[in-house]
């Protein structure tokens, strides 16, 4: 692979890791999940045009 793939590879899961933590802190903040000691989330990465489909589940804590 070459250097310029790697780094629009990095900037791009860069990006997709800090919005994704801004979504859940705000969704931990803005919804009712009194009583609720996780937070069940996933991921699915898609590329058009491909048969790529990769699931990541799994929990978060927020109690």
């Amino acid at each position: 692979m070459s250097e310029e793939f790697n780094m629009s590879m990095r900037k791009f899961l860069k990006q997709v890791g800090v919005t994704s933590q801004q979504e859940i802190e705000r969704i931990v903040r803005e919804a009712d999940l009194s009583g609720k000691d996780k937070l069940s989330v996933k991921v699915v990465l898609t590329a058009e045009g491909t048969d790529l489909n990769h699931v990541v589940e799994g929990d978060i804590d927020i109690s």
